[in-house]
């Protein structure tokens, strides 16, 4: 069975990625950690087009995280404009092939210059059909459903009206459905923080390999490992 046929028989149709690595693919090679992280968005384009030949409906990345911001405030700062130029850049590219580009998390902490051109990303792909890019920026799960019980109280919810159904419907996810595989790179077995509502039935991945060496092969790998899963639901 191919990877298209193993992806069409599964029903696999939302992958999500702990990119982790960057930094230490970096260091393996004595390049500062800047290079890592260009790398990093090499290995992401690489990724989405790839998915989009796949078939794959949703791909979610973890790009920066709460926890994130208490990094040295030069890595900080560069990793932002990395996303705006990025955005720029590969935007019209994107368009062309038919991604949909959508952001999870807090924006409202961003720059005014970075939201500027992440709504312009999202306004200018909202009617594309291929494979949707939704980038976790700002983003942590704890953070997530604290607002997301927030914003039920405000709403002045009843009681006896909260189900998961509700409370799924006021996360950041609230129109994409559950990622049917994560996978994480680096090695490193934990979640981070990251989907912790959303993953509660997908398959787990780990992989040694390093997020800049991700790309075709290791997307495949991981697609043919998800292949081999029995999922039970809790059944």
């Amino acid at each position: 069975m191919n990877i298209k046929e193993t992806i069409k028989e599964t029903n696999l149709n939302h992958i999500a990625i702990i990119m982790d690595g960057n930094r230490r693919w970096a260091k393996n090679r004595n390049l500062p950690s800047a290079m890592g992280h260009k790398k990093g968005v090499e290995a992401l384009k690489n990724t989405l087009r790839v998915s989009n030949d796949y078939g794959i409906k949703y791909l979610t990345v973890y790009a920066f995280s709460t926890e994130n911001w208490n990094r040295k405030q030069e890595e900080v700062d560069f990793l932002m404009d990395l996303v705006a130029v990025t955005l720029i850049n590969e935007l019209d590219e994107m368009h062309s092939e038919n991604v949909k580009i959508t952001f999870i998390g807090d924006l409202s902490k961003l720059s005014d210059k970075l939201q500027k051109v992440i709504n312009n990303s999202v306004d200018k792909t909202k009617n594309n059909t291929g494979v949707t890019l939704q980038i976790a920026l700002n983003y942590g799960s704890r953070d997530e459903i604290t607002n997301a019980v927030k914003n039920i109280v405000k709403d002045k919810i009843p009681v006896e009206k909260i189900d998961t159904k509700l409370i799924q419907s006021y996360l950041y996810t609230a129109n994409v459905p559950d990622p049917d595989l994560l996978i994480r790179t680096g090695g490193e077995k934990r979640i981070s923080n990251y989907l912790l509502w959303q993953i509660a039935y997908s398959e787990i991945v780990v992989i040694d390999e390093f997020w800049p060496e991700f790309g075709k092969e290791l997307l495949s790998k991981c697609i043919e490992e998800f292949g081999k899963r029995q999922r039970r639901y809790g059944k």
